[in-house]
C-alpha cells in the first residue's frame, strides 16, 4: 500500500448544496508504519498538493520521513486526495456543488471505512488546515491534536475577495491556469520576499525582469501538471472554509472539540493573516485550556510553511 494510491468509493453522498453523487472516488496513500500499528497522523494537502507527501515527488519531505519531525519509523502517515484534485485521474466538473465541509465529511467517511477509531493528529496548511478545522468541528473526538498551519476556521472577506479574482481569471483568461497561478503567487509571497530574491534584476535573454520570468515559469509549471477543473474545485473549497456555516456559534462548536489545538501562524502571511490567527487563539483561550499559538517569522509570507522547515520543526517537535 505504501507509496501507491489506493481508492475507496464513497457511496450515496449528498453535498450541503443538495447535489447527489451515487459514488465518489476517494484515493489515499499511506507512509511509514502500517495502518493500525502506530499512532496515525492525517496530512491534509493544500491547493495544488496531493497525497504524495513524501518520496521522490513528495511536497513535505523536509517535515515528514525517517528521523524527520514526523518520524515515519514511529508514526503511520495517511494522506487523502481531495476529490477532484486530479492527482488520481478523477475530476469533478461541477465544483460549485462542493464546499470545504463536504470534503471534511468525505475524509471522515474514509477514516471510518479504514476502521480508524482515533487519529493522533490532523495536520494541514492553508486549505488543508481549513478542512482539518471542519473535520474536528464535525467530529470533536476524531483526533488528539489539531495542528492548523497558515490557515483558520473561516475564510475572511479578504481571502474570499482573492478567491473571487481567481475565479474571474479561471473563467475569463485565455491561459487560465497560468494567469491564475501568477496572481496566486502574489498572495503566497510578500513584497519583502520578492525584493530579497530578485533585487529588480533583469533576464538578459528574455529582456524582462527576473520577477516576471519567475512568475511565468510558475504559471507554465502548474499548467503542465494541473487541470482547470481541479483549480476551480480547490479555489471553491478555499473560499468556503467556515465551521459555523448553518450551525452554532464558533464558541459552541470549539468548546466541544476535545483535541489539543495548535495554531501556527506566519507573521508575514497575506492570505491567512497572523492577526486573524491571534484573534482565534484569544477566543479559544476563553473556552479551552489546551490551545497554543505559535508563529513562523519569515519574509516569505503564506508559503513560509513550505519553506521554513527548521522553524516548523522547532514548533512541532514537542507534539511528535
Amino acid at each position: 500500500m505504501e507509496n501507491k494510491p489506493t481508492s475507496i468509493t464513497i457511496q450515496n453522498f449528498t453535498t450541503e448544496s443538495g447535489a447527489f453523487y451515487a459514488s465518489l472516488n476517494l484515493s489515499f496513500q499511506v507512509f511509514g508504519r502500517a495502518l493500525h500499528t502506530a499512532p496515525l497522523v492525517l496530512v491534509n494537502h493544500a491547493l495544488t498538493g496531493n497525497s504524495q507527501v513524501i518520496g521522490e515527488n513528495g511536497w513535505w519531505n523536509d517535515l515528514i520521513g525517517e528521523n524527520k519531525t514526523i518520524n515515519t519509523a514511529d508514526y503511520t502517515v495517511l494522506a487523502f486526495n481531495i476529490p477532484g484534485n486530479g492527482f488520481d485521474g478523477c475530476v469533478i466538473e461541477k465544483h460549485l456543488n462542493f464546499n470545504a465541509r463536504d470534503i471534511a465529511r468525505i475524509f471522515i467517511e474514509g477514516i471510518q471505512f479504514l476502521k480508524i477509531k482515533q487519529l493522533y493528529a490532523i495536520i494541514g496548511g492553508s486549505v488543508g488546515g481549513g478542512i482539518a478545522w471542519e473535520m474536528t468541528a464535525l467530529e470533536p473526538k476524531i483526533t488528539q491534536h489539531l495542528i492548523a498551519i497558515a490557515t483558520d476556521w473561516k475564510a475572511t472577506d479578504w481571502l474570499i475577495a482573492n478567491c473571487f479574482l481567481q475565479e474571474q481569471i479561471l473563467h475569463n483568461s485565455s491561459r487560465p491556469i497560468e494567469d491564475a497561478r501568477i496572481h496566486a503567487m502574489l498572495c503566497y509571497r510578500t513584497p519583502e520576499s520578492f525584493a530579497a530574491k530578485f533585487q529588480r534584476s533583469t533576464h538578459q535573454e528574455l529582456a524582462i525582469f527576473n520577477v516576471e520570468s519567475w512568475l511565468l515559469h510558475h504559471g507554465k509549471k502548474l499548467q503542465k501538471r494541473f487541470q482547470l477543473s481541479s483549480y476551480k474545485m480547490m479555489n471553491q473549497l478555499l473560499k468556503t472554509i467556515d465551521i459555523t456555516r448553518n450551525s452554532n456559534s464558533f464558541d459552541a462548536l470549539a468548546a466541544k472539540i476535545e483535541a489539543d489545538i495548535h495554531i501556527i501562524g506566519i507573521n508575514s502571511d497575506l492570505f491567512f493573516t497572523a492577526s486573524e490567527n491571534e484573534a482565534t487563539y484569544e477566543q479559544l483561550k476563553k473556552l479551552k485550556n489546551k490551545v497554543t499559538y505559535q508563529e513562523i517569522v519569515s519574509i516569505h509570507g503564506h508559503d513560509a510553511f513550505l519553506i521554513e522547515y527548521k522553524q516548523l520543526d522547532n514548533l512541532l517537535k514537542d507534539i511528535f
